[in-house]
């Protein structure tokens, strides 16, 4: 019996995984999970410092003639006191004096004699001083267990001092095809064969999303053939097919996946498209077995499929989030199954696409997203605002949201 759209979500956010981690230089961690909380081992700024390049004083000496008594350039150790009616010459960046209350920017001075200066404009207290802290504190945390690191996590570690983190290892998926009436891209055709489009586009997907991707050819119509590539892919984390788990004469695969103890988790859903779609797990290894029609397998993929990768590379954030979009034309569809529609979101509209036939293979080409229609939803004006998933970029939280639009 197919599992409900809503009992497969659940499986999915509830799969209990061990990943295994290793330790890389901070520039080579880029898109990769961090393994560890992280905290930051010193305050910045580490020391009061100045914002501009001017003078340091006290401000209660601000209306009066400064003498110029010393010069700190940016990494000088340099512990002078500021005397009355003085001030210190001091660069961006730079110490400030521990009696030091403000700084006058060069430009608003005016310099006197006898290496005095006058200031020409109004100041307040503490102007243009960065206090020790006020970015980061000591033992704070910049990056959690779980975390995907980007460009800006590097720069906070590399402002710590940290040159190595911990992250979780990329996840090993395999593809292999199965069914020898579609040809690999690669293969010469006859006029009435098709080529297979499903195996490179999970190939593509899988990499694009930062797994190890492995593919391993396609399998004979028999199941000692698909047996030899299963048991060839077992050192994999995810294995990924599609098609051969109908009701066809030549449908092998799930035969040949329960002939070698498969334990099934999900035995297809409740969905359009998309039903016939298997998941389960064989020792440590999770297969999921996605419909043979490609516009079909490449939806049931980002709705659940994403997940799957998203808890294998360790991250905490694998619940669908979505955008509010405003829908651009009246629609109409058969109410009873909850439905993917793909379309295209360009900013404020989502427009559907007219190609939604399961079978097409040209229609994730010209779309960035989708919506998932609840049951009972048949009727949708234009400008009604939908919920819409992205396709062509990931968008995840760690707060699990309902993302079925209703009417």
């Amino acid at each position: 019996m197919a599992t409900t759209m809503q009992n497969t979500l659940d499986i999915l956010y509830g799969l209990n995984l061990k990943i295994n981690y290793e330790i890389l230089p901070i520039e080579n961690s880029l898109d990769r999970i961090c393994a560890q909380d992280i905290y930051a081992n010193s305050f910045l700024p580490k020391f009061n410092n100045s914002a501009m390049d001017g003078y340091a004083l006290i401000y209660e000496d601000k209306d009066n003639e400064l003498k110029v008594i010393d010069t700190i350039l940016a990494g000088d150790n340099n512990n002078k006191l500021l005397e009355k009616n003085s001030c210190i010459k001091i660069m961006t960046g730079a110490k400030i004096p521990e009696n030091a209350t403000a700084i006058i920017p060069k430009e608003e001075t005016i310099e006197l004699n006898d290496n005095k200066i006058k200031i020409l404009k109004n100041i307040k207290k503490f102007q243009h001083i960065r206090y020790i802290g006020e970015d980061i504190q000591k033992n704070e945390i910049l990056i959690k267990k779980g975390e995907n690191v980007n460009f800006s996590k590097i720069t906070l570690l590399s402002s710590q001092g940290i040159s190595h983190i911990k992250v979780f290892k990329k996840p090993k998926v395999t593809v292999f095809a199965s069914g020898e009436e579609l040809k690999l891209h690669y293969e010469k055709i006859e006029d009435y064969q098709i080529y297979n489009s499903n195996t490179p586009t999970f190939v593509a997907r899988a990499k694009e999303l930062g797994c190890q991707v492995n593919f391993i050819g396609q399998a004979q119509d028999n199941i000692e053939s698909i047996k030899e590539l299963i048991l060839n892919s077992l050192d994999a984390d995810l294995i990924i097919t599609s098609g051969g788990v109908s009701v066809g004469d030549a449908d092998f695969t799930k035969e040949s996946f329960l002939q070698l103890n498969f334990e099934t988790i999900i035995n297809g859903i409740d969905i359009k498209p998309g039903k016939p779609t298997i998941f389960g797990k064989i020792n440590n290894t999770f297969i999921l077995n996605l419909p043979g029609n490609p516009l079909a397998a490449s939806l049931i993929f980002e709705l659940f499929g994403k997940i799957i990768i998203q808890k294998l590379l360790g991250a905490t954030n694998f619940y669908h989030n979505f955008i509010y979009a405003k829908l651009k034309e009246d629609f109409t569809t058969k109410k009873g199954k909850i439905t993917i529609i793909p379309g295209f979101f360009d900013g404020e509209h989502f427009v559907i696409s007219k190609k939604r036939s399961a079978g097409m293979v040209s229609t994730l080409s010209s779309c960035n997203s989708m919506l998932v229609l609840n049951s009972d939803v048949e009727n949708l004006k234009k400008d009604n605002l939908v919920k819409i998933l992205p396709i062509d970029w990931k968008f995840f939280t760690d707060i699990k949201k309902d993302f079925l639009t209703n009417e």
